[in-house]
């Protein structure tokens, strides 16, 4: 079962877009900054600006050290403007030095002024099928901070030495001023690197994205390469498909992986900061997903660890998709951990990660960030406005992050539910991935195509968990979302 978060290019049909606007107006999603917003961020305040008061697009705060000669890239997927990260890969010595530019939005964004009372409201940028609802203005998210190529900006530079394994050897975190050279995709730099036309700084994104994912496994982290749902535009029409990571998608989010434990190990060792924390999952959930994996039909032999599994599995095949979906089940209880003064928390890891963990990388689309920046930045005595903002951060990101859930559910039952409802009556081939332990005549079918994951009840046997199935549509209704399918 693919991650529930659909991609389009186009305009949707006319039923389509009504349904997407009625579900934005039905969670009360913003529809627009407010005036003072936008005139902050264009630099024009609503009062004479004074000495405390003037960081916006046109006047970012100056950064220490220049690093516009370093030859940054991105790589984002192909229309993305936001662009949180750029690096560049080198060798030292026997190892290796990544630096990870992440946009300076704190150099943009005045504490108490209209964009940061915003985005306190926002929390987190919504996806939907047609458009986004961003954090910040475009104005800033995909323009002023925004680390374009060809274009000066103000950045959050982290300088981190691996070795030859690539453990992390030496870590250095400042505020720069960086220019990107090049926007690259996930397809473009696999292509490069399989190809062998990869330039260096690329090239290594390979080799350093595999030592990481081997330290991965050693320490019994765990990164889930569960497939997308895609909508893809052919002949006039749009069909959902699904789309398995590349690896280069994954060795891009070991740097992410990589920084983020970074921020997190310089936080611990001053006593103040935000850990993103997951609790180790009961024995009661990892034998539920061992019975799964027989369900099945996956070998899973009992000397073989959770995380070496993990990594036998190949995501382009539906009865792995559909367990690595299971998988995710384990991440529930995912939060934010506030501590500071030297009073560490009980829990300081990250279990998938399996190490301690923060959200760092992405602020010009996750507030927290904003806040483990400037920690980073002066571990041990951060800005008055972190600390007074930091207690309320849990319950604000936990907040965000639910609706955020609710986005992508209810976009996918929508976007599935509108490209079905002519089609009630039909027969499907499709895979049985979920089934009610109470109710054993009612889950979750998986076809093949079209890449639709709903509901099937109204059989009078069990369904067979694992088993391909032949199913009849028998709902298809955008204005409730829903898509039902019952045995054939």
């Amino acid at each position: 079962m693919p991650r529930r978060r659909i991609r389009m290019t186009g305009t949707p049909e006319a039923p389509l877009r009504a349904a997407l606007t009625a579900l934005r107006t039905e969670l009360g999603v913003p529809e627009s900054f407010p005036p003072e917003v936008l005139a902050e961020a264009m630099g024009v305040p609503p009062f004479e600006r004074s000495r405390e008061w003037g960081r916006a697009a046109k006047a970012p705060v100056p950064a220490a050290e220049d690093a516009t000669d370093i030859p940054f890239f991105t790589v984002d997927p192909p229309t993305s403007m936001d662009l949180d990260q750029a690096m560049h890969l080198s060798r030292r010595g026997t190892g290796f030095r990544v630096r990870y530019a992440i946009a300076d939005v704190a150099a943009f964004v005045v504490p108490g002024g209209a964009l940061d009372a915003e985005a306190h409201r926002r929390v987190t940028t919504l996806y939907f099928p047609d458009e986004k609802t961003p954090l910040h203005p475009p104005l800033l998210s995909e323009g002023a901070a925004s680390l374009l190529p060809d274009v000066t900006r103000p950045a959050v530079l982290w300088t981190i030495d691996l070795d030859a394994d690539g453990r992390t050897v030496a870590v250095d975190v400042r505020r720069a001023l960086v220019r990107s050279r090049a926007k690259l995709d996930y397809a473009t730099v696999q292509q490069r690197i399989d190809t062998g036309t990869a330039e260096e700084p690329v090239a290594l994104l390979k080799d350093i994205g595999e030592a990481r994912e081997r330290l991965e496994v050693e320490r019994g982290g765990i990164s889930l390469n569960v497939p997308e749902q895609e909508i893809v535009e052919r002949d006039h029409t749009y069909e959902l498909a699904y789309r398995a990571p590349l690896p280069a998608d994954g060795w891009n989010a070991q740097i992410s992986l990589l920084t983020g434990m970074a921020a997190a190990d310089l936080m611990l060792a001053h006593g103040t900061g935000v850990l993103r924390t997951l609790p180790a999952a009961p024995d009661g959930a990892v034998g539920r997903l061992h019975r799964t994996a027989r369900a099945l039909h996956i070998d899973w032999p009992h000397h073989v660890s959770y995380a070496q599994l993990i990594r036998s599995l190949d995501p382009h095949l539906p009865h792995h998709a559909a367990f690595l979906q299971e998988c995710t089940t384990l991440l529930r209880g995912a939060g934010y951990t506030v501590f500071r003064d030297g009073d560490l928390p009980p829990i300081t890891t990250h279990a998938a990660v399996a190490a301690p963990y923060t959200h760092c990388t992405a602020p010009l689309r996750r507030l927290v960030d904003r806040y483990a920046a400037e920690i980073c930045l002066s571990p041990a005595s951060p800005p008055a406005w972190v600390l007074a903002g930091l207690d309320a951060l849990p319950k604000e990101m936990a907040d965000g992050s639910r609706l955020a859930g609710t986005v992508e559910r209810e976009c996918v039952d929508i976007v599935e539910a509108a490209l079905l409802k002519d089609r009630v009556g039909d027969l499907f081939d499709g895979c049985v991935v979920e089934v009610e332990e109470r109710q054993p005549t009612v889950g979750k079918v998986q076809l093949d195509t079209p890449a639709v994951v709903a509901r099937i009840e109204g059989g009078t046997t069990p369904l067979p968990l694992g088993e391909r199935l032949r199913v009849r549509l028998t709902q298809a209704d955008p204005g409730t979302s829903k898509v039902r399918f019952a045995p054939a």
